[in-house]
């Protein structure tokens, strides 16, 4: 890409920053299922805090808006892990209301095994993320006398709510006037669109025609903005490239600012074992990954992780194939962590990854 595509880097500058409800995960050890685990490790986590890991292990500045619970241990906790992952964060603190009161979201899910498939529910009543609004945030400071490289913004949250869609679209229209890169994450989940789809289609295709960058599978392409999906044709992997491609083309013509499009490619072994790869287009050029065969720890987080490599090879000023490679093994990191993030000890374990270097550094 040209450099009139990405600020340069200034160290006082924010290199990506995103939107976020950030809560819990309970997760079942011995890769036990929810409904038959007795012992639960409990960390802190979000789709869009997830995306920022790589970046921020790797030393470059990250931020994530979001909000809390005031002397909420659950709000200290995610503050402090938080910090452990070098990402900053900003949002003000609203009183808990009393125990029907706000909280933050509880996401309990197993890591599967062998042929048993993960489980993941969703417990989000009362979530103080849902009343997330741009006005809570110094967007002046943040992306003009601050600035911002790259704003990622997750469909997960544009769906949430009324108030979370409008925050989302608000912060991007500010990020794009300020020359911020927009990332858009679609990640379209039926159970939040049930009802709304009239609703979420809008704001959805409003905050895509800012975007420089938007990522999906066909599936978030079709339902989230409505765009015509691969044409019927075989079902071996060629021929579901060459789908995505000609659907890609139909979302460039009705989303012309996008430059860069970008998705996972996965097929299933079982639940400890993916083909894994990954399809990039830049300015009308693709790159391909084709699937490798990965070990699996836990999947959840895998695609943030992908996002996270590929925006971090965006932010470093690397070429698009090597954006891609990063995105790969990114989410293969992430896929075959505890966490739902990548955590990489420095950029030279992601090549090792990459090219399936697992010997033993001493």
């Amino acid at each position: 890409m040209s450099n009139s595509f990405m600020k340069l880097k200034d160290e006082t500058a924010i290199d990506l920053i995103t939107l976020s409800s950030m809560g819990i995960r309970l997760t079942p050890l011995d890769r036990r299922s929810v409904h038959t685990g007795n012992l639960y490790e409990m960390r802190s986590t979000s789709a869009e805090s997830n995306v920022l890991n790589v970046a921020a292990s790797l030393g470059l500045n990250t931020k994530v808006l979001t909000k809390f619970v005031a002397d909420s241990p659950i709000s200290a906790l995610i503050k402090g892990e938080l910090r452990k992952r070098n990402i900053a964060f900003e949002g003000v603190s609203v009183p808990q209301g009393g125990p029907w009161g706000y909280r933050h979201q509880f996401n309990i899910a197993d890591a599967g095994f062998g042929a048993r498939g993960p489980r993941v529910y969703n417990d989000r009543a009362g979530e103080v993320g849902l009343t997330l609004s741009a006005d809570e945030f110094d967007l002046t400071r943040i992306f003009e006398t601050d600035g911002a490289r790259i704003l990622h913004l997750s469909g997960l949250v544009a769906a949430m709510s009324e108030s979370t869609g409008k925050a989302c679209l608000d912060i991007a229209s500010k990020a794009k006037e300020s020359g911020t890169v927009i990332s858009f994450d679609m990640n379209y989940r039926a159970s939040f669109w049930t009802g709304r789809e009239t609703e979420l289609r809008e704001i959805f295709s409003e905050i895509a025609s800012l975007a420089d960058i938007l990522l999906g599978n066909e599936e978030d392409f079709q339902l989230a903005l409505g765009i015509r999906g691969p044409e019927a044709g075989g079902t071996n992997l060629s021929d579901k490239i060459d789908g995505f491609k000609g659907m890609i083309g139909r979302v460039s013509e009705s989303y012309p600012n996008a430059r860069i499009f970008a998705t996972t490619l996965r097929e299933v072994i079982s639940a400890n074992r993916h083909a894994w790869g990954a399809l990039l287009c830049v300015d009308g050029t693709w790159f391909a990954e084709p699937l490798r065969e990965i070990e699996i720890y836990d999947r959840i987080g895998g695609g943030d992780g992908f996002a996270a490599g590929l925006l971090y090879g965006v932010l470093k000023g690397y070429e698009p194939e090597s954006w891609l490679q990063l995105g790969w093994a990114s989410g293969a990191l992430a896929a075959g962590s505890a966490e739902d993030y990548a955590s990489p000890a420095d950029e030279e374990q992601l090549w090792g990854i990459y090219s399936g270097n697992a010997r033993v550094k001493r």
